[in-house]
């Protein structure tokens, strides 16, 4: 149940030095896990992170790209969360919540505000076999982290502080951008898609229970409510009651567009604080088991199919498991990935009888 990654308890100094040169890229080995899945070769017909026809009928021949983006309430609205192929929102100290953004088929022109690498990218990262990871720095024993991890480390902070992009309108913390292909750019010689993290199947599971909304409360800024969107057949994100956006183009201006994704899978994870402070405050970062077993509620079409996720370790694939021991599968599109504290309770209502005027609770997981 441990993670493979172990630092020290004692507390290391964050490094304050910049760097403008780019640090050699590691060779990334061929992806070989995860492809009992779904296999999609580059020249496959479908995206391998959505399961969703891939742009122009080619998934590009590039790997993934997971970019961590900030999701503090004044961060918001981010850029390119509606063209990401998968978001998985993790926990950080004090139960706030940062993002990170995962790309392959889709490529923003502008992505953001990125920020601070934190312990649970390391977990993420190994799904999507060898991905470039783009952050603003961290402190030492994260990055060392990262340094050892299944990675290709992009460092907006002290290996390419010279890359990002900074939009008028936008202030520091959150005024640090990139662009998708400027990031692929970094690695050219990286031409293998990331095998598939998850089964997609366009038939609802049987036995399913019809779902309308689910609440994760994660903390006061990061109260979570996806509520089911039948026109769309899409899930919509709020926090604490507003709708959450995000904005596409090149710019930080126009309009923001709600967060609607296909597939919401929610994990219970076990946590615990780490030994080194992440923030003026004095919170502690927050430690995500990224292995072993634990409760899963996946959630499309507007239903909800309950299970158990398995890992057996951070360079074995993620298993999404029903009742009756099956895989579940995702509906074709978007995904977004809820890493839920264990102690955190998963709440959902059904959908309202015809005449009732209401609708039941239950727990998820």
């Amino acid at each position: 149940m441990s993670l493979a990654v172990v630092v020290g308890a004692a507390a290391v100094p964050v490094a304050v030095a910049r760097g403008h040169a780019p640090a050699p890229v590691r060779p990334r080995p061929a992806p070989v896990h995860h492809r009992h899945h779904q296999a999609v070769a580059a020249s496959g017909a479908l995206c391998p992170l959505t399961g969703a026809p891939a742009p122009g009928g080619t998934v590009p021949a590039r790997p993934a790209l997971a970019v961590k983006v900030d999701n503090y309430p004044t961060a918001r609205p981010q850029s390119a969360l509606d063209q990401a192929d998968i978001v998985f929102e993790e926990p950080v100290e004090g139960f706030i919540t940062r993002l990170v953004a995962v790309f392959q088929c889709s490529s923003p022109p502008l992505i953001g505000p990125v920020r601070s690498a934190r312990q649970p990218d390391v977990g993420i990262a190994d799904l999507l076999s060898h991905p470039l990871l783009v952050h603003a720095g961290g402190i030492n024993p994260i990055l060392a982290m990262l340094n050892a991890a299944n990675l290709t480390n992009v460092d907006l902070v002290f290996r390419y502080s010279d890359l990002p992009v900074h939009p008028p309108g936008r202030y520091p913390p959150y005024d640090t951008y990139v662009s998708a292909q400027q990031m692929w750019r970094l690695a050219p010689s990286d031409t293998s898609p990331p095998a598939a993290v998850f089964t997609y199947s366009r038939a609802v599971p049987s036995g399913a229970a019809p779902t309308a909304t689910v609440h994760i409360p994660f903390s006061g800024t990061s109260n979570a409510t996806w509520a089911w969107v039948g026109a769309d057949r899409q899930w919509q994100l709020s926090y604490s009651g507003t709708p959450a956006t995000t904005l596409s183009g090149p710019t930080i201006d126009g309009a923001a567009a709600p967060i609607r994704v296909a597939n919401v899978v929610a994990m219970h994870v076990l946590t615990h604080l780490g030994p080194y402070v992440e923030d003026a405050a004095g919170a502690h970062d927050v430690y995500v088991t990224a292995t072993g077993s634990g409760p899963v509620t996946v959630f499309r079409d507007g239903v909800a199919i309950s299970g158990t996720w398995h890992r057996r370790s951070l360079s074995s694939p993620l298993r999404l498991l029903d009742k009756a021991g099956e895989t579940i599968p995702l509906a074709p599109g978007e995904t977004w990935v809820e890493l839920v504290p264990s102690v955190i309770p998963i709440t959902t209502t059904a959908p309202a009888t015809s005449g009732s005027g209401s609708a039941g609770t239950t727990a998820a997981g």
